[in-house]
């Protein structure tokens, strides 16, 4: 009888590694033949899921739903994409970690999934499986989203955030966590944001970048090593057009096409060759005619105007999609992959969509993230699949 349970339990997890979970875990897991190629306009990458925004409004996601972050009314994890529930007229989405987060056309903003710390904005801390709306906010053009708090900007350019605030990430003067927005302190005239562990990023409309929250691996990029409850400008930085806020570190763009970058560098997150934390920006090397930005948990990933992309820093799932584990100091790039529109770096995995509709991801796959009906991880792109 042992020998039986035990070959039993040997066939359960064959089996689980190849896509079935027999303790029901995973909801599906047939073979799909349809491609999901039709109208995706914009794509993001969570700790564990993944999300997409199609042209008719419409918001699907995948991978790790254990806090609800799918928005499809369960807790049930999910290896092709579902639809979320009653959300529509969407213009702008983003996944973080174990929470979702859309922007509607009208201007108010939807989240579900995890709320320890009320990064949903609806008053609670209550998790949530569907989208709900963020309480007494409205007139928004951009969002973001991290671990435990959330961003707004609002269409007069003003910045807006709530969850938890121990380092003073909500940069509204205080430590306080928020269940509803509040403004963060003396900051206007914003046309870009983005949201990190538990630090943020304004870029302003002059070119000039503005931080707050945690500093102890220089991320907010002012020389220093403090963290600051209010915004601080970043030092010697001008002509930015786009930024993007990691675990611990940042990453902006420049007109000129550079990428410039600062904080943790343990992994060569940085992309300047060294593991040399920084608390001042430093160039990425040999990079230039970039596009787009994204950076992930402790990669970074950039998107070149001829259409490819290129990773560096940490690689132990293979997110930097180059077909190896191998830890990048400088950028490489991601293997066959061209005529990319947009990019977005993740926990562990990465997502781009090609300008054909068709979207791609790599890298960590034990939660379904990938979307191909499988969880194996892949170090290449692979595309993703959906019968619907």
């Amino acid at each position: 009888m042992k020998n039986m349970k035990k070959l039993i339990l040997f066939f359960a997890i064959i089996i689980t590694f190849s896509g079935i979970n027999v303790l029901g875990t995973i909801r599906n897991y047939e073979v799909f033949a349809e491609e999901l190629t039709s109208g995706v306009q914009s794509v993001g990458a969570g700790s564990s899921h993944s999300i997409v925004l199609k042209n008719n409004g419409t918001v699907w996601t995948w991978g790790g739903n254990a806090d609800g972050q799918l928005g499809d009314g369960t807790t049930t994890q999910s290896i092709e994409p579902v639809q979320v529930t009653d959300l529509a007229d969407v213009k702008a989405v983003s996944a973080g970690y174990s929470y979702s987060m859309a922007l509607k056309n009208d201007g108010t903003v939807w989240t579900w999934g995890a709320n320890d710390y009320g990064q949903l904005g609806d008053g609670t801390t209550i998790n949530r499986s569907e989208p709900v709306q963020v309480t007494g906010l409205s007139n928004v053009k951009a969002i973001g989203l991290h671990i435990f708090h959330s961003i707004a900007l609002k269409n007069d350019g003003t910045v807006w955030t709530w969850g938890r605030n121990h380092y003073g990430q909500l940069g509204d003067g205080t430590n306080t966590p928020r269940r509803e927005p509040v403004q963060v302190t003396g900051l206007v005239d914003v046309k870009a944001v983005s949201a990190g562990h538990y630090h943020c990023m304004a870029l302003k409309n002059d070119g000039t970048v503005w931080t707050w929250g945690a500093n102890d691996y220089g991320q907010l990029g002012d020389g220093t090593n403090t963290p600051r409850s209010e915004p601080v400008q970043v030092t010697g930085l001008v002509d930015v057009k786009a930024v993007s806020a990691g675990q611990y570190h940042c990453m902006v763009l420049k007109n000129d096409g550079t990428v410039w970058t600062w904080g943790e560098n343990y992994y060569g997150q940085l992309g300047d060759g060294t593991n040399i934390y920084r608390s001042k920006p430093v160039q990425v090397t040999v990079l230039t005619d970039a596009k787009a930005i994204s950076a992930g948990y402790y990669h970074s990933m950039v998107l070149k105007n001829d259409g490819t992309v290129w990773n560096w820093g940490l690689n132990n799932c293979a997110q930097l999609g180059d077909g190896t584990f191998t830890h990048r100091r400088e950028p490489v790039q991601v293997t066959g992959l061209v005529d990319v529109k947009a990019i977005n770096a993740g926990g562990y995995h990465s997502i781009v969509l090609k300008n054909d509709g068709t979207v791609w991801n790599w890298g960590d796959n034990k939660y379904g993230e990938l979307g191909n009906g499988t969880i194996r991880f892949s170090s290449i792109p692979i595309q993703v699949f959906s019968h619907h």
